[in-house]
Formats: structure tokens, C-alpha cells, sequence
């Protein structure tokens, strides 16, 4: 009996203990600064924190996210991924004065939370336990602070992905226990701080796509424990330092899309450890150490296209064990392609260089290979259909050189160039037989045609005076029948511009406007007033009036020959002109039911409120694809090509059944050049001709177009009137960089806090409206190289879900590493492009004979050979994931 009442007293004991600890569990550690507290209330306030994420009446230590304490006092704060109450999403901004009272503190993170301002100076003399600062992407601008530098326990600076501006301040150089330091993705100027060099503690350093300029300081290679240097998509210039092959412990160098020069240095063999080089789009130039590449015994990815290297390819370089991608493309590289047993699926690309000789593949190449633009001829052997040999001068393959251009290669290098064979040859004696087919077809062909316009001409002249005397039943403007004894009077002065449009009266005009009264006065533009009006038939339409007295520049002029050259769907129909008058020009246009844009998202009432009108999102997505086939149409197929200069929601005019009509036209003109050409001469001049406008001082781009489109799209998805407008002020940039901080390719639900209200969409139409958000802000780059081109915007537009679809399932990558693949691929990353991409896009310039570009569009080269781009064939591989920083 005592034996279980002391079993039992036993269990109750273990059960209260059990309970105790439980309830001290539950309990968790309690905050004991009354100071902090009230920081905490304060900071819940200034960011506008949900009260679900930080309840008032809550323990924050134990029950608020993100919230990690340590002896009663804060250690940790993060609001990355909480969301802000409504009113705080109304005003976001870098609000965060409380942080100075937290002493204890040792990790501050709001990656990805909308911080829009700048760094404060007291963040180093306040926050001195601070040892984590993570601010990616959180929209901060302005400069980072000197005082940066006093945050003396500082071990992770994490400022990427926002709009830091001016230089890296050297004090950066006294945190001496930093790790890691990712700078990337800012508008930082400047050159690169030498004293960097002294963060000996330094295991990750990220200073890639800003606008750092110089050469890299040669003492970055005392970082013995770096793992990642990565200052890629700047402006660096010089050569690469040699003491870079001290980081003995770097796993990844990435120097691509600068200006280096030089060779590469023998000395990087010292990178014994490293799995990816980055050297593409420089200047590089010189051979390849044979030596080099032999020490990098764990080297996986290898990138050195467009560049100037030259000399032979080594056998042991493409041979090497790990290697899994090579791309050596846009180069000078000659000599014969050397025997070698490739990595198992390793990826080669070795196009557009000077390669010769006969050609033997690999016997397995479980991988791929590119060769195209280069000189091998002959016969293949070991033939892979996973080898790319087309521009070659190979025998037995389609798209190859001609027989001149490969002779004249093999001769200038004293070689001997054995010529087509037999299977070519028939292929050329059969085109001949077919020319000469073609040549009497064609014989043919013309003499009918010669015969058939005889005929007609015989036949306009017999029906001319046959009607001569008779009266004209039908108005000018071709709009339908008109009563007898009421057809117009034909001007009897000389018509302007025969056969554009028709010529009608100043009589017609003051008739069909009620005498330009002000009733009929729809806008004062730019390049004259807007009238309504109608023509006899009934025709409703819009006429320009140009004032010459205010308006010397013949804008007018530029729209007639505009429409003399440019025929298109989605411009405005000209009907005609009136030339009768010195002093006024006017233009005819059909007048468009659904006004422009502007008018169809606001209605102003007669106390200038505006009224947001519903606009349904398949409409608005209907209007931007219109938009952007305009604008391609301008950029990509006109010869040579045209930009608009006048892109707003105004300018697109919208029929009955909302179809696009752009209008505004009198600013168009061709792409850069001479300013002082008059219009007729710019517009007239041959296809070669790259010019400018005579208006403004800038040279005309169509980056420019882009950029004001992208405000357009804005409009369209936030219901924001007048933001495409051509005059900024201090408001509507701000606007503007509030609205993009809530575009992310990452997070969806940030674009439901700039959507019109308006709108009314489920999920799927949610996408849509996030792939346009994502496609506006990719156009209001601040790098205009880096917005993307109009046939790429359009394609995105006709396939908003692909847009957001396929980025989300690829790797999730910030950073695009070419734009030249496909249309798709200039919307995932962060679209970053370089102009030294674009020039090397298709081998172009001097150094690679028989390369064809034709004449440039809209500042963009493209490929008239009927090659495949190599990159949309060898895609570069996808980027290593985040080195872990070793402790």
C-alpha cells in the first residue's frame, strides 16, 4: 500500500514539473526595457505594421514576428514579409527613428519591405551591436553615409536592388569584421575604393550593374578568404590585376560586361578553387594561356565571349575534366578545332570566330556544341545533330558561305581551300538551271504586265474625255454621296503633296468647324489647335490648325510626309489637307469615337474632380497591346527606322471598338543623326542614313518611346491619369517611385496595392496586371540600353501570363544574363542589358569578315543572315546559388 501511494506522489511530481516547464515555455522571455517597448510601439506605428503580426497586448518578445529578444532586451528585428495596415501602404517611407533606442540590437532585416528615403546618419552612431544590416530591395535612395562606417561589429551589409546613389564611401574599409558586402544593382558612380582591401574578414563582395568606373585596384587580392568578387555590368576599365590569383578560396570571379583590356593574366592560376569565370563583353584581347586553365583543375563554367582573344583553342582547356560550360563566341580565335573528349552534357560555343580546317567532332557528344560562323570545311565527321555548323564553308551542309567568301579567307592566310563538293555542286548547276527559269518567267511576266498597264492608261485617257464637262458627284474626302448642287469647290490653287489625302477649301474648313468657333475647339496641342468638325456626307472628323505666325517649324510638314511613307492600322487616317493660306495649314483626320486614352480613364466634371471611369482590364490590356504594335511597327519595320517622341495616353486615340489609332505624329523622326536636315530631307534620305531630329537637342532614340510607354502602362494599371505627360514635377516622381517599389517579379500581392480600385479581377486576371506592372517598370529603366526593345515588349504584352509564369518556375534569378535569346527573356531577372550586348549581338564591326548586320534599328543591330543566335541555341547555365558565409 505504501508502495503505490509513493508510486503515485512520484508521478504527480513529475507531473507538475512537466506542467511548470510547459507554462515556462509558453511563458518565453519577457522584455525588460521600458524603453524599448515603447521603441517597439513607436516602430509598429511609424512602418504601419498590422496589429495581427504585432499585437499590443501580446509579449513581443515570444508572440511578435520577427521579433528575437535576449536577456529581456531586443537582439532582432525583421519586417521582411509583414505586411503594412492600409493607411500604411498609402505612405511608406524610411521611418524608423525608433531603431536608435534598441542598444542591444544585432540584426536589423527588411529585405524586400518598402523603405522608400534614405539611410540615416545615426544608423552608425546609434546601432553600435549592430552586426547584420539588410536593406535589399526596400526602394532606398540618396547616398550611403559615411557614418556607415562606425557600425564597428558590422559583419553583413546587404544593400543590393535599390537606387544608391554617388560613390562607396571609403569608410566602408573600417568595418573591419565584415564578411559580406553586396552593393549591387544601384546607380553607385565612381570608382572602387582601394581601401576595400583591408576587410580582410571578407567572404562574399557584390558590386555588380551600377555605374562604377576605373580600373579594379590591384589590392582586392589580399582578400585571402573571399569566396565571390562579382563587379560585373559596370564601367571598369584597365586590365585585370595579376593579384587577383592570390584569392586562392574564391569560388566565383565574375568580371563580365566592362571595358577591361589586356590579356589574361598567367597569374590566375592561382584560383585554384574556383568554379565559374566570368570575363564576357569586355576588350580583352591576346591568346589564352596554355597554362592557365590547367591549374584551375575545378573549374565548371567558362565565359569568355565578346571579346578580342585571339590565337589557337587548347586541347587540354576543352578536354578539361569538370568543364560543363564554355562559350568562347564573338572572338578572333583561329586555327583548327583540336581533338578532345568533352565532359559528359557539357555545353561549348565557340561561333563567330575565325576557326578552320576540317572538322572532326567528338564520337559522343552527349552535349552541345556551336560552330557557326566560322570557316572549317570539307566533309564532317562524327556528325552530331547536337553540333550547330551552319555559316561555315563545310560541303554537304545547308547554310553555308558562298564559295567566294570561304576562298578568299583560305587565301588571305596562304591556306588551301579544297572547295565545294560533288553534292554542292549539283545543288549550284540546279540553282542555275532555276535562274534561268526564273529569267524567262520573269521576261514574261513583265511583258504581260507592260502590256495590261498600256491598256489602262489608253482606257483612263478614252473615260477623261469622255467626262469632261460633267459635274463631280462625289466630295473629295471620298465619305459618300453628296446631294446634286452641293459638291464642294475644288481649290484652284497647286495641291500639295499629290495623291496624299485630299485637298480641300478654306471654305470647306470654316464650314465644316462653324468657323473655328470656340464651341468645336477640342485642345490647344503642341503643333496647332483641335477642331471638330464634319464633312458634307456627315463624315465627323478632327482638324489640326496650324498657326505659321507661332509655329515655324513645319511640324506639319512632318506628319505629310509621314503619312506619304508610313501606312499602318494603328495610325490615325489622314483624310487631307488645306494649303490655301500662308499663314495656316490645316490637317484632316478622321475623328476617333472613344477619344484618346485620358479621356476614356478620367471624366472631368465641371469642378475639375476627377471621376475615375471604369475601364474593363481586357480593354486596357487590348489598348496597351495596340499601343505596342504601333511603336514596333515604328521601331523594327520601318526603313530606317522612327520614333514617336510624343508617347502619351493622349496621343492614343481609340475607335468605336477601342482599336488603337496613334496620333500626335509631328514629332516623329528618324533615329539620331543630323540635326539641321529639314523634314523632307531626314525623312527621304536612304535607308544607310542613321539621323536625328531637327526638333530638340537630344539625339531621338527609341529608348525614349519605350520609356514614356512604360509610364502609359502605369495609367493603365494604376488608373493614374497624366503621369505619361511630358512634364514631371516633384509629385509625380515621387509617385512614380512609390508605385515601382511595389512591382516585383517575387511577390504578386505588392502589385494589389496599385491597382486601380476600379478594376474588378480575379486571380488569373491578377497575373496579367502583374505582368504589365513588371513589363512598365522594366521600360522606365534608368539605363536607357537597359529598357527593353518595342518587338519585345509587344510579345510580352500578347503574353502577360508567360511573362510572370516562367520566371517563377526557372531558378528565380535577379539578374538576366543575355536579352538576346528570345523575347521572354527580357522580362525575367531585372533586365539588365548593356549596350555592349546589343553591338555584339550578331558579330558586327570590322574584325570578322563576312559577317552581314543590316543598317541599325532604333540604335539596335540585327542579323540579316538567316543564322539561329547561337544564345538562344547554348543558353548560359543558371547561376550558382548564394555562397554560405563559413563561420
Amino acid at each position: 500500500m505504501m508502495e503505490v501511494q509513493s508510486h503515485r506522489r512520484y508521478l504527480l511530481v513529475v507531473a507538475l514539473l512537466l506542467l511548470l516547464i510547459q507554462c515556462g515555455l509558453g511563458q518565453g522571455e519577457s522584455l525588460n526595457s521600458s524603453t524599448e517597448w515603447t521603441a517597439l510601439l513607436d516602430l509598429r506605428s511609424s512602418l504601419g505594421l498590422r496589429g495581427k503580426d504585432w499585437p499590443i497586448k501580446a509579449n513581443p518578445c515570444s508572440a511578435w514576428i520577427g521579433i528575437k529578444c535576449k536577456a529581456g532586451r531586443v537582439v532582432g528585428i525583421t519586417v521582411s514579409g509583414l505586411r503594412r495596415t492600409q493607411s500604411g501602404q498609402l505612405s511608406p517611407r524610411f521611418a524608423v527613428d525608433a531603431l536608435a533606442n534598441f542598444t542591444s540590437l544585432v540584426s536589423f532585416n527588411a529585405s524586400g519591405f518598402l523603405l522608400p528615403g534614405s539611410i540615416p546618419d545615426w544608423f552608425g552612431q546609434s546601432l553600435v551591436a549592430l552586426q547584420v544590416l539588410d536593406l535589399r530591395s526596400s526602394s532606398i535612395v540618396g547616398p550611403i553615409p559615411t557614418s556607415i562606417g562606425d557600425l564597428s561589429e558590422l559583419t553583413d551589409l546587404y544593400l543590393s536592388g535599390n537606387s544608391l546613389t554617388g560613390s562607396m564611401p571609403s569608410a566602408i574599409g573600417q568595418l573591419s569584421q565584415l564578411s559580406v558586402l553586396d552593393l549591387s544593382r544601384n546607380l553607385l558612380t565612381g570608382s572602387i575604393p582601394p581601401i576595400l582591401s583591408s576587410l580582410h574578414n571578407l567572404i562574399r563582395l557584390e558590386l555588380a550593374s551600377n555605374f562604377l568606373s576605373g580600373p579594379i585596384p590591384p589590392s582586392l587580392g589580399t582578400l585571402a578568404k573571399l569566396q565571390l568578387l562579382d563587379l560585373s555590368d559596370n564601367s571598369l576599365t584597365s586590365f585585370v590585376p595579376s593579384g587577383l590569383g592570390n584569392l586562392s578560396e574564391l569560388l566565383v570571379l565574375d568580371l563580365g560586361k566592362n571595358s577591361l583590356t589586356g590579356a589574361l593574366p598567367v597569374n590566375l592560376r592561382g584560383l585554384r578553387n574556383l568554379k565559374k569565370m566570368y570575363f564576357g563583353d569586355n576588350g580583352l584581347e591576346g591568346p589564352l594561356p596554355d597554362d592557365l586553365f590547367r591549374s584551375l583543375s575545378q573549374l565548371e563554367i567558362l565565359v569568355l565571349r565578346g571579346n578580342k582573344l585571339d590565337g589557337r583553342l587548347h586541347h587540354g582547356l576543352l578536354s578539361h575534366p569538370k568543364l560543363r560550360f564554355f562559350d568562347a563566341s564573338n572572338n578572333n580565335f583561329t586555327g583548327s578545332l583540336p581533338s578532345f573528349v568533352p565532359n559528359s552534357m557539357a555545353v561549348f560555343n565557340f561561333s563567330n570566330n575565325f576557326l578552320y580546317g576540317h572538322l572532326n567532332l567528338p564520337l559522343e557528344l552527349h552535349g552541345s556544341i556551336d560552330l557557326s560562323g566560322n570557316y572549317f570545311q570539307g566533309v564532317v565527321l562524327n556528325k552530331s545533330h547536337n553540333a550547330i555548323l551552319s555559316g561555315n564553308c563545310l560541303d554537304m551542309e545547308p547554310d553555308q558561305r558562298d564559295f567566294e567568301a570561304c576562298s578568299l579567307f583560305y587565301s588571305e592566310r596562304t591556306l588551301t581551300f579544297e572547295g565545294f563538293g560533288k553534292g554542292n555542286s549539283d545543288k549550284l548547276d540546279l540553282l542555275h538551271d532555276e535562274n534561268n527559269r526564273l529569267k524567262f518567267i520573269m521576261v514574261g511576266l513583265f511583258g504581260g504586265l507592260g502590256f495590261v498597264v498600256m491598256f489602262v492608261i489608253i482606257l483612263v485617257v478614252l473615260l477623261k474625255f469622255s467626262g469632261e464637262g460633267k459635274v463631280n458627284k462625289r466630295g473629295k474626302a471620298n465619305v459618300g454621296p453628296v446631294p446634286d448642287g452641293h459638291g464642294p469647290s475644288l481649290p484652284k490653287a497647286p495641291v500639295y503633296f499629290d495623291g496624299l489625302g485630299d485637298s480641300f477649301t478654306y471654305e470647306q474648313m470654316l464650314h465644316s468647324t462653324g468657323n473655328f468657333s470656340k464651341d468645336n475647339l477640342i485642345k490647344q496641342g503642341h503643333s496647332g489647335d483641335l477642331y471638330k468638325g464634319f464633312l458634307e456626307g456627315g463624315l465627323p472628323v478632327v482638324i489640326k490648325k496650324v498657326n505659321m505666325q507661332y509655329l515655324k517649324n513645319e511640324r506639319y510638314s512632318v506628319e505629310l510626309d509621314f503619312f506619304s511613307k508610313v501606312s499602318h492600322m494603328r495610325f490615325v487616317p489622314f483624310l487631307g489637307h488645306c494649303f490655301e493660306r500662308e499663314d495656316e495649314k490645316l490637317l484632316v483626320y478622321k475623328c476617333m469615337p472613344n477619344g484618346d486614352l485620358g479621356n476614356c480613364l478620367q471624366s472631368v466634371s465641371s469642378s475639375e474632380n476627377d471621376n475615375v471611369q471604369s475601364l474593363d482590364w481586357i480593354i486596357r490590356l487590348k489598348i496597351a497591346i495596340g499601343a505596342a504594335e504601333a511603336l514596333s511597327y515604328l521601331h523594327h519595320e520601318c526603313s530606317p527606322p522612327l520614333v514617336h517622341r510624343d508617347i502619351q495616353a493622349s496621343s492614343i486615340l481609340l475607335d468605336d471598338k477601342f482599336e488603337v489609332r496613334l496620333g500626335s505624329l509631328s514629332e516623329a523622326c528618324v533615329v539620331d543623326g543630323d540635326q539641321h536636315q529639314n523634314a523632307f530631307t531626314r525623312l527621304r534620305r536612304k535607308p544607310q542614313s542613321s539621323e536625328q531630329c531637327s526638333s530638340g537637342s537630344s539625339p531621338a532614340s527609341c529608348s525614349q518611346d519605350v520609356h514614356w510607354f512604360g509610364k502609359v502602362l502605369l495609367e493603365l494599371v494604376t488608373g493614374k491619369l497624366s503621369i505619361s505627360k511630358a512634364e514631371e514635377d516633384a509629385t509625380t516622381k515621387e509617385w512614380l517611385e512609390h508605385t515601382l517599389s511595389n512591382i516585383s517579379i517575387h511577390d504578386k500581392e505588392l502589385v494589389t496595392q496599385i491597382v486601380d480600385p476600379s478594376l474588378m479581377i480575379d486571380d488569373d486576371l491578377l497575373e496579367e496586371v502583374w505582368a504589365m506592372a513588371i513589363i512598365a517598370k522594366s521600360c522606365l529603366n534608368p539605363k536607357p540600353s537597359r529598357r527593353p526593345l518595342m518587338r519585345y515588349i509587344l510579345k510580352a504584352l500578347e503574353n502577360p501570363l508567360k511573362v510572370v509564369r516562367e520566371e517563377l518556375s526557372s531558378s528565380g534569378r535577379l539578374r538576366t544574363t543575355s536579352s538576346r535569346r528570345s523575347w521572354s527573356s527580357a522580362f525575367h531577372g531585372s533586365w539588365r542589358r548593356s549596350s555592349s550586348d546589343v553591338n555584339r549581338e550578331n558579330g558586327s564591326g570590322s574584325k570578322q569578315p563576312g559577317r552581314l548586320s543590316s543598317h541599325g534599328s532604333c540604335g539596335y543591330d540585327f542579323s540579316s543572315s538567316n543564322k539561329r543566335i547561337s544564345n538562344e541555341i547554348v543558353p548560359e547555365p543558371e547561376e550558382f546559388g548564394d555562397i554560405e558565409r563559413q563561420d
